[in-house]
């Protein structure tokens, strides 16, 4: 009899183990799979969107002056050698791309190369580059920039509207990255990375006035620099931490930290929810700025991976007039 209930109680903890084992691998399934989409090596990985009218995923190589644009339906990617610095890309309605080149913004077609200068809003552009950027509902181009050396407060953000002129919106920026705006089109949401924070701006999309400037989400040191960022269907903000690890979802009315998704790359740079329903994130990074300890154990780092978060993001605005 006592063998038996030694026998019985032993049973129990296998049969327990065993579910436990089976709960473990539930949560390892249920976790969102990363695919490495480009091995591209990117120095400098940046400026992630989505292009919802020719379904491919636009991105560029800062440090690597490069152009590329991923179409998943054939995997193939086109690529497009500047000659110089690309802080970010976004599409135009008229079917050609908006380029924040050291030197300027400028129109370039995909089809011939052939490039045709916007406007150029920085003056010192032998040391202060344009950096990240998107266009806003109204179709106006907000780009930022950062000074070489990533002096503090030397930079700025920069509006340039559809007739090509620039405003600058904000000075004493230092590293100019991450900005979205809400679905209500009531507010826009910025990241200066040196700052760790999100900053949130009361916006006119009539006007492209902002004001009423309030932080709504602070990043931790210990989670890494928040860097790109994009935002889903339901408001929620999208970083990507540079030093992380990580792409990290954020509500913007409490500050608090949603989740975390790690990828397997040390400096996460930029995010953009894509695919036919919008519903698949791509995510940029970078080589630079890593050790040869990190470079071994992230032999994909400068890539473009993919997840599928469980949410469903918007479609990015484009440059210009409908």
């Amino acid at each position: 009899m006592k063998y038996s209930n030694l026998l019985f109680i032993g049973l129990l903890f296998f049969v327990m183990a065993c579910g436990e084992n089976v709960e473990n691998d539930r949560e390892e399934n249920n976790a969102p799979k990363i695919e490495l989409v480009v091995d591209a090596k990117n120095a400098l990985g940046e400026g992630a969107i989505w292009n919802h009218k020719s379904q491919t995923f636009w991105w560029v190589d800062i440090e690597g002056q490069l152009l590329q644009v991923f179409n998943p339906q054939d995997n193939g990617t086109q690529v497009y050698n500047l000659g110089e610095r690309i802080g970010t890309v976004v599409p135009s309605h008229d079917g050609h791309a908006i380029i924040a080149l050291q030197s300027g913004v400028y129109k370039f077609n995909l089809a011939t190369k052939e490039r045709n200068l916007i406007v150029a809003p920085e003056t010192d552009t032998d040391n202060i580059r344009l950096n990240d950027g998107k266009c806003d509902p109204a179709g106006r181009l907000w780009v930022g920039s950062m000074h070489l050396a990533q002096l503090q407060d030397k930079a700025a953000l920069f509006r340039i509207d559809t007739d090509g002129t620039s405003h600058e919106m904000l000075d004493s920026i230092t590293i100019s990255n991450g900005i979205v705006w809400s679905t209500d089109k009531k507010t826009m949401y910025y990241i200066d990375t040196p700052d760790g924070n999100v900053k949130a701006y009361d916006y006119n999309n009539e006007t492209g006035a902002i004001d009423n400037q309030r932080v709504v989400v602070e990043v931790s040191d210990t989670l890494g620099f928040p860097d790109g960022m994009a935002i889903d269907a339901e408001g929620m903000l999208w970083i990507a931490l540079w030093n992380g690890n990580c792409v990290s979802r954020w509500d913007p009315t409490t500050g608090k930290l949603l989740s975390t998704i790690e990828m397997p790359a040390h400096n996460i740079t930029s995010c953009a929810f894509g695919g036919p329903n919008l519903d698949t994130l791509y995510v940029t990074s970078a080589k630079l700025d890593m050790t040869a300890e990190e470079l071994a154990k992230y032999p994909n780092a400068g890539g473009v991976f993919k997840v599928v978060p469980g949410v469903k993001g918007v479609e990015s605005y484009f440059f210009g007039e409908k």
